[in-house]
């Protein structure tokens, strides 16, 4: 566990803060400050990316390029689904206005 926190500072919660009180207040929001500016990420090419992980774990292996390939899949052919028969309206009046049979007595 961390016991001193003095060394941490929320900077998010701080910036959000001062929006909040502008806004509050009346005044314009605050902007970002100068230089403040984000490290833009790495872009990476997942395809080489994959096909260095698969060639990597060949030569593990000690496989000259067999086994494993990366290749282009197929789009899945579509199957037709079928639907359950509807019921009539017919149908429907039929079951709905039947009555449940008297009892006799038995004499």
């Amino acid at each position: 566990t961390i016991e001193d926190l003095s060394g941490f500072h929320d900077e998010y919660r701080e910036a959000l803060e001062d929006i909040i009180a502008a806004k509050a207040e009346g005044t314009p929001v605050p902007t970002p400050a100068e230089g403040g500016e984000k490290e833009k990420g790495e872009v990476v090419d997942l395809m080489a990316a994959l096909n260095a992980s698969v060639t990597a774990a060949q030569e593990s292996r000690g496989g000259g390029g067999e086994g494993a390939s990366v290749h282009e899949m197929r789009p899945s052919k579509k199957t037709t689904r079928k639907t359950p028969a509807k019921k009539t309206a017919a149908s429907k009046k039929s079951t709905a206005s039947k009555k449940p049979a008297k009892k006799r007595s038995a004499s």
